[in-house]
């Protein structure tokens, strides 16, 4: 599972900061990051982002002022957000949010790739795809 390989770097300090909208973490290997909670939210690992393949990612939007309301521990591998605009089913492990974090800037490009593919600004209000069922959300 995601978050528990054997030697993977783990948190050691983790810290909200909504006002500035980024999630402060330090890992045991001595890496840092300033992750933005926009970034969190358009790359959750959850089925209603990612979908349930490849080809299935559901662009997110409308996600640069979100914060955070909540974050529950999931056991001694990752944490759940619950971001202010209701988004609460992504499990995020600590290898992940480490990718987050490293890959940051490469995510940031691929994103706004996505958003120029699609003729949509990053602003833009989510258009909610109706009939989607799947019982996974």
């Amino acid at each position: 599972m995601a978050g528990l390989q054997a030697g993977a770097p783990t948190p050691t300090a983790l810290t909200v900061h909504n006002q500035s909208r980024v999630l402060e973490i330090d890992f045991s290997d001595g890496a840092s990051f300033r992750i933005p909670l926009e970034l969190m939210r358009v790359y959750s690992p959850s089925a209603e982002v990612q979908g349930h393949g490849p080809g299935q990612e559901v662009l997110q939007t409308g996600k640069r002022n979100v914060t955070l309301q909540e974050l529950e521990a999931v056991g001694n591998y990752a944490v759940k957000p619950v971001f202010s605009d209701g988004h609460e089913s992504g499990i995020f492990s600590w290898d992940y949010l480490y990718h987050l974090g490293a890959d940051q800037d490469s995510l940031w490009a691929e994103y706004q790739r996505r958003l120029q593919a699609a003729g949509v600004d990053r602003d833009a209000p989510m258009v909610q795809a109706g009939g989607h069922a799947c019982g996974s959300h």
